[in-house]
């Protein structure tokens, strides 16, 4: 079986949500089978995301920072700087990928990831992301629609965690929630990046080259109106 074409991969840098999740709609609404399929990666300036299942309840006091429904799974979540956000933009049907799968892949490389910085981290079966000793430490919420996934995962780097108490983290009151700096991992969201990358596309069923390279934002993109 030849190993499907490699993906794009794309630091987007810092970014405010709306026009990020646009153009990701953009991006699934306008491929075909011939598109190759991109990985973004990237930090978000203060917001509140609300899934479409969650509850405004579990938005207990936002004060200044938005608050955004959209079109992921999935409760209420924080993204900050200093946190690593990864969107998937992958044609699930050609890579012969579940979606159980793909939440799977998603976990376990972080999990891999948080192994090679000493840190023992596990997924948890009645709440997708990955925890440390209970306290969570990255959030996944995807949407697949024709058969392609955008939409991701957050993993919390180096950042302020207070607005996560203005919320109920993912729906769970009291959710304790932690940061690869706060356990003596590296801070620096590049040398994360890189090694998630790298185990991102190994779970996916790619040889990952010697050195990942990657590319900046789209060179066409639907921003928000």
């Amino acid at each position: 079986m030849n190993q499907p074409e490699y993906p794009l991969l794309r630091d987007l840098g810092l970014q405010d949500y709306e026009p990020v999740w646009r153009q990701m709609q953009h991006f699934n609404r306008t491929r075909d089978d011939q598109t190759r399929d991109e990985i973004w990666f990237l930090q978000h300036r203060p917001v509140f995301t609300l899934g479409m299942s969650a509850s405004a309840d579990h938005v207990l006091m936002p004060g200044d920072i938005p608050v955004i429904d959209i079109d992921r799974g999935g409760q209420v979540t924080y993204h900050g700087p200093g946190q690593l956000v990864v969107y998937p933009l992958l044609n699930l049907k050609r890579l012969q990928l579940g979606v159980r799968a793909l939440v799977t892949a998603l976990e376990q490389s972080i999990v891999d990831t948080l192994a090679k910085y000493d840190i023992v981290a596990v997924p948890r079966a009645d709440a997708p992301g990955v925890y440390v000793s209970g306290a969570k430490i990255a959030s996944i919420g995807l949407r697949v629609r024709r058969d392609c996934s955008y939409h991701g995962l957050a993993f919390n780097i180096d950042m302020d965690l207070d607005p996560f108490k203005r919320i109920n983290p993912c729906g769970f009151e009291g959710l304790e929630i932690t940061q690869i700096a706060a356990l003596g991992g590296p801070a620096k969201i590049t040398v994360v990046r890189d090694d998630l990358a790298r185990q991102l596309l190994e779970k996916l069923g790619y040889n990952a080259p010697p050195k990942i390279s990657f590319l900046g934002e789209p060179e066409t993109t639907e921003r928000a109106t």
